[in-house]
């Protein structure tokens, strides 16, 4: 098995993210692209795991097929390929999706099982993780008593932040509040 580190489609490049490549197929449509790069922290590792960027254009897909009529998403309705472009890139089919261009919500959401990273230092700062206070006496990795949703700011440079859930609402709702300007 090749791990696929990068593409290169005969399409403008839109932008490369830590785990996909994004490609503009039109001036309203996106095709993303799932690599086999692999991040952690904030940082792209130097190696890829082969089949991961299939696995997750798999995941994504079905979760955004499936939350679809709960939340409106970027996912296209129209999920064929161009054969060119799949003639340009063998294995594209199984990692690519067009998406519709929108405007992000700058946010992360993520669920520790576990105590490390980010976590495990506000932990050791205030006992708590995203506002949730957690039993003393935890060391770093150990399994949480229940696993936990932790928002967190998504930087486009450095390093998210974590917030509570009440500023992730306080701040998405802000996010949606009419414009007063009219």
């Amino acid at each position: 098995m090749t791990a696929i580190l990068t593409t290169s489609l005969p399409l403008p490049l839109h932008s490369r993210g830590k785990v996909r490549d994004t490609y503009r197929l039109t001036d309203r449509e996106l095709l993303m692209v799932s690599t086999d790069r692999i991040s952690a922290f904030d940082v792209v590792l130097p190696t890829p795991i082969p089949e991961k960027g299939r696995v997750l254009n798999w995941l994504t897909h079905g979760w955004l097929s499936e939350t679809t009529h709960l939340i409106r998403n970027h996912m296209g309705g129209d999920q064929s390929i161009p054969q060119e472009l799949l003639d340009a890139e063998p294995g594209l089919r199984d990692r690519a999706m067009r998406v519709v261009m929108a405007e992000p919500i700058m946010f992360e959401c993520v669920v520790r099982g576990y105590i490390s990273g980010s976590g495990w230092k506000d932990y050791q700062r205030t006992g708590a993780i995203a506002g949730d206070r957690l039993p003393a006496g935890l060391k770093e990795s150990d399994r949480l008593p229940q696993a936990i949703f932790t928002p967190a700011t998504k930087a486009l440079t450095g390093h998210d932040e974590n917030i509570s859930r009440a500023e992730l609402v306080f701040i998405s709702s802000a996010l949606r509040a009419p414009s007063s300007t009219g």
